[in-house]
């Protein structure tokens, strides 16, 4: 639809269609719009040996860290790969190490910078991967939240934890309240101290992981959860449902695991009889209840390894590592399928692809640093006294 065409239905674009067609800027965002700079064609061919070739010249100087989600053409030149709060671990024990390339999403590259030493530089190739799930929860909803929750009486009850997968803005927020962060793996032990502290929790931005910890780890019940919607006054909630709440969930989803379905699950069960259905804990209530195993990335990658010969798995997870798990395991005899019949890639991921990935290499060798990502100190401080915290986790 063009603009003419908005203007005569009466419909202005939104802040964020505006910034999806590149129109509008929010350094804020976890989208980026823009990577300065003219890449090299797709078509190159030479553009392994180049990027083969700057990584050389760069030396110890440059270490590229490489997620799970990312295309095999960009993962062959990571030295070390792994899901986001590992790469940033990772990262920070390299210290010789003067730039980090990080080949991920902009909530991850924030996470890297938080945990480095201010002597590095993490660099994004493309400032346009970001993370839709991060983009849900912005620093100015969630302070509206904050105010809801006081205004209800019950904010110092209160205890935010927050998804790695979140920005720095928002790991700040829950430093500054008292509150931890989680990964997939730990999220039960988040919760369990969480409810060690106050009476409540309340789960940033993910809420498919928020229910499924709460009532299928912990027994709560679906009722003990309650979803905010940022987007309706009060979070479309009243002050009693926000009382009578254990869980308060962020109305926030992962775009590639919100996909998988019930009918996902049974349909992969008729197609291919005596297979385990594998899902990562994004995915929905229902998806992980019919599930046969839920767990994380890494969870999924070692359940597969140990799995025996001539086992059958569908997995629920992002299309890249399934495909690549698929191909490793083809030896073993594993049949490996993606769970859904939709071809399904994160797409924010997937802007990382070889010509950016050279483009940032050769701009380092040059002396040239390019697309970094910095956060603020003050909101360093209290994203990395939250991440501390979770550190502690016992």
């Amino acid at each position: 639809m063009t603009t003419a065409q908005t203007q005569e239905l009466d419909v202005q674009p939104t802040p964020l269609a505006l910034l999806l067609l590149g129109r509008e800027a929010d350094p804020r965002s976890e989208r980026g719009v823009e990577c300065p700079g003219d890449l090299p064609s797709p078509s190159d061919p030479d553009l392994v040996a180049r990027a083969r070739a700057a990584k050389e010249k760069l030396g110890d100087k440059v270490f590229v860290l490489g997620h799970h989600y990312q295309r095999d053409e960009v993962i062959q030149f990571a030295d070390v790969t792994g899901d986001s709060f590992k790469l940033a671990r990772d990262a920070a024990a390299r210290p010789e190490a003067e730039y980090i390339v990080f080949c991920g999403v902009h909530f991850m590259a924030e996470s890297a910078d938080i945990l480095t030493s201010d002597e590095q530089k993490v660099v994004l190739p493309d400032l346009a991967a970001g993370c839709s799930m991060a983009d849900m929860a912005t620093a100015e909803q969630v302070a509206e939240c904050w105010d809801v929750l006081t205004e209800a009486g019950i904010a110092e009850q209160v205890v935010p934890v927050s998804y790695m997968n979140s920005s720095a803005d928002i790991k700040a927020f829950t430093g500054k309240h008292g509150g931890t962060i989680c990964t997939s793996s730990n999220a039960k032990r988040a919760l369990d101290w969480a409810f060690e502290q106050g009476e409540k929790v309340l789960f940033l931005p993910d809420q498919h992981l928020g229910r499924n910890t709460a009532v299928r780890d912990m027994g709560m019940s679906l009722e003990d959860c309650v979803l905010y919607n940022p987007h309706k006054p009060n979070g479309g909630l009243t002050a009693e449902e926000l009382r009578d709440a254990k869980m308060i969930l962020w109305r926030g989803h992962c775009s590639v695991h919100g996909r998988f379905s019930l009918d996902s699950v049974n349909d992969v069960r008729e197609r291919i009889p005596g297979v385990n259905v594998l899902v990562h804990p994004e995915c929905r209530h229902e998806v992980v209840a019919a599930a046969d195993q839920v767990g994380s990335t890494e969870y999924i990658i070692k359940t597969l390894e140990a799995a025996p010969a001539g086992s059958k798995w569908a997995i629920g997870t992002e299309l890249n590592l399934v495909r690549r798990l698929a191909n490793r395991f083809a030896s073993e005899g594993k049949e490996i399928v993606f769970l859904d019949k939709t071809v399904c890639f994160c797409s924010t991921m997937n802007r990382i692809d070889l010509p950016h990935l050279v483009w940032a290499l050769e701009s380092l060798a040059e002396g040239t640093l390019v697309n970094r990502i910095e956060v603020d100190k003050e909101t360093e401080a209290f994203a990395k006294l939250a991440l501390e915290r979770m550190l502690a986790l016992p």
